[in-house]
């Protein structure tokens, strides 16, 4: 609501800081549409998709088409021709895809069942364009259409040439996420500059984009499914931390590319007519999102949901009116009416949201029920590990052993190679970045183990996760005693030297060699851990003065051995006679 509010302050209409180079910033912000799908696309693996072909053929197919009908009649029934009703009916029954889907990841709403039922509508929605877009020359009226010039804006290619560019984009897209994209991110991950993979990763959005647009494919469900294909890939997190603050920037842009672009002269001239017409689409796609929602199995509160949050015009509008124009299916004027219904039915969305969230929702007992195939099911456990080496191999292993799910990061390209190899699943990036930790779920993670061989990074990790997600319990790897009280001050929960282990078991095995009993040897080393884990706690109060440390360290090196002494020589008086 704000970047809506603040477009319409600096736009033509209030202050004119920006106005005449509104469709080339439009066209830019449009990029945040396209970043956005291309994440949800990561989000979603083949499989998950083809779980949803019911929700996203059913529900969304019947949205755009009884929409459509009832839209188109009303338009005939107002005076429009029939051919421009039909065009009418059909780019209003879009919805905007930014608009709803910021709103769903804003308020957590996704994971229900409207904002699974919503999501479904919107991508169907996308995919409708380009049918539609094919559809409009042939609603014009004979003879007024230059196919010359509509030609001209393609490829310039014949039917068939330009119908197998099209298979072979697509093909690419699924062919290049699949075998190229791997051997080229592993080639820049080992060069360990992260310029290189923004830049690849932006440029990987940017290439799709404008091949889909050379062949007249919508660009948005291009990246869309360039994501679904990366979805399985193990630099997916990495790609996902690179994309995320440009999508909510160029988001934020076309938001206020919408609150500039509304013609307030024309609002002014006709105040009655515009917002009867925004009134009149709300009234009409509000009822029937909620018959759909019924007839789809939607409960009460996810269905007043599903139409509150789908009830506006779409962004995809503003292109199919002004292409609507070119084709002569309707004049300028009324493209240029139904434009600013479309921006005022966006701008009321977050107002409606509202209304939803304040007086609505409260009403019901029970909150939106979790859809029961989640959109989005979650891709990492409730453990992280950070550090895929041979110290954070053989704690992930046990814990995948007693059943537990995890998300594995790690740094080293040619580790991750390595371990696919043997079936485990390790997605690249360095761990010390919060974007990369949101992606891999550290939001909703219960611990975090940090299995880093490196000190400083240790520490810099553990500061980053205390501050950004304070609820992640930390279990981190120590190199030794010094590290690990830096890890304690850093806010570790618990810390491991990563040679204390291995070391108590080696003096074990040491002292059955020399004579002892097996029983003897494994209380000694249980003993000695006991205490020196002990004295680490207790000693952790006087890291940093050097006088005090080593005068405490002395006297527990002697209380240990006065405990193993009295340990022995009351073992020996309880003993059995031989």
């Amino acid at each position: 609501m704000g970047y809506l509010l603040a477009g319409v302050v600096i736009g033509p209409f209030v202050f004119g800081l920006v106005g005449a180079e509104g469709q080339g910033v439009m066209r830019l912000a449009e990029f945040g549409v396209i970043l956005m799908l291309f994440l949800i696309g990561l989000e979603l693996n083949p499989g998950k998709l083809w779980r949803m072909r019911v929700p996203i053929l059913g529900l969304g197919g019947s949205q755009v088409v009884l929409t459509a009908l009832v839209i188109g009649s009303a338009a005939f029934l107002l005076g429009a021709s029939l051919q421009t009703a039909t065009a009418i009916g059909l780019i209003l029954s879009l919805s905007s895809t930014a608009m709803v889907l910021q709103t769903l990841e804003e308020k957590g709403w996704m994971k229900t069942q409207a904002g699974s039922g919503g999501f479904s509508v919107l991508l169907f929605q996308d995919i409708a364009v380009i049918p539609i877009l094919a559809l409009l020359p042939l609603l014009a009226p004979a003879g007024n259409v230059d196919v010359q010039q509509l030609q001209g804006e393609g490829t310039g290619l014949s039917g068939w040439l330009e119908a197998l560019l099209v298979v072979g984009v697509v093909a690419g897209i699924i062919v290049g996420g699949r075998f190229l994209v791997r051997p080229v991110f592993r080639w820049i991950a080992l060069s360990r500059s992260s310029e290189v993979l923004i830049a690849t990763a932006l440029s990987l959005v940017i290439g799709i984009t404008l091949a889909m647009e050379y062949v007249n494919l919508s660009p948005a469900l291009g990246t869309f499914l360039a994501g679904v294909v990366l979805a399985e890939n193990e630099y997916r997190h990495e790609l996902e931390a690179n994309i995320q603050p440009f999508k909510g920037l160029f988001l934020g842009l076309f938001f206020i590319s919408v609150g500039a672009s509304i013609d307030f002269d024309l609002v002014m001239q006709s105040p009655g007519l515009i917002f009867g017409l925004v009134l009149l689409l709300i009234g009409i796609k509000f009822p029937l999102l909620l018959l759909l929602g019924r007839l789809f199995g939607l409960k009460l509160a996810d269905n007043l949901m599903f139409a509150f949050i789908l009830a506006q015009g779409g962004e995809f509008a503003f292109l199919l009116f002004s292409y609507a124009t070119q084709t002569r299916v309707m004049d300028h004027a009324l493209a240029n009416q139904m434009i600013v219904v479309i921006a005022l039915s966006m701008v009321l969305t977050p107002l409606m949201v509202i209304v939803y969230e304040r007086w609505v929702r409260p009403r019901f007992s029970a909150r939106a029920t979790v859809a029961e195939n989640e959109l989005m099911e979650p891709q990492q456990g409730p453990v992280i590990v950070a550090g895929y080496g041979r110290f954070g191999q053989v704690v992930s292993r046990m814990l995948m052993a007693d059943g537990v799910e995890m998300t594995l990061l790690d740094h080293d390209a040619s580790q991750i190679e390595l371990t696919g190899r043997f079936g485990y699943k390790v997605f690249y990036g360095d761990a010390r970045r919060v974007e990369l930790l949101r992606a891999a779920g550290a939001g909703k993670a219960r611990l975090l183990i940090v299995a880093f061989g490196n000190r400083e990074r240790t520490v810099e990790l553990v500061k980053t996760v205390r501050s950004h997600f304070p609820h992640l319990k930390i279990l981190a790897r120590a190199y030794d005693r010094a590290h690990a009280y830096e890890l304690k001050a850093a806010g570790a929960h618990s810390v491991i030297r990563e040679t204390f282990g291995s070391a108590l078991l080696t003096g074990e095995e040491a002292l059955k060699l020399l004579g002892s009993s097996e029983d003897r040897a494994h209380r000694v080393m249980k003993l000695f851990k006991e205490h020196d884990e002990t004295g680490l706690e207790k000693m952790y109060e006087l890291w940093g003065d050097d006088l005090a440390y080593g005068l405490r360290i002395r006297q527990e090196l002697k209380q240990l051995e006065k405990v193993l002494q009295d340990d022995q020589q009351d073992r020996a008086e309880h003993s059995p006679p031989r």
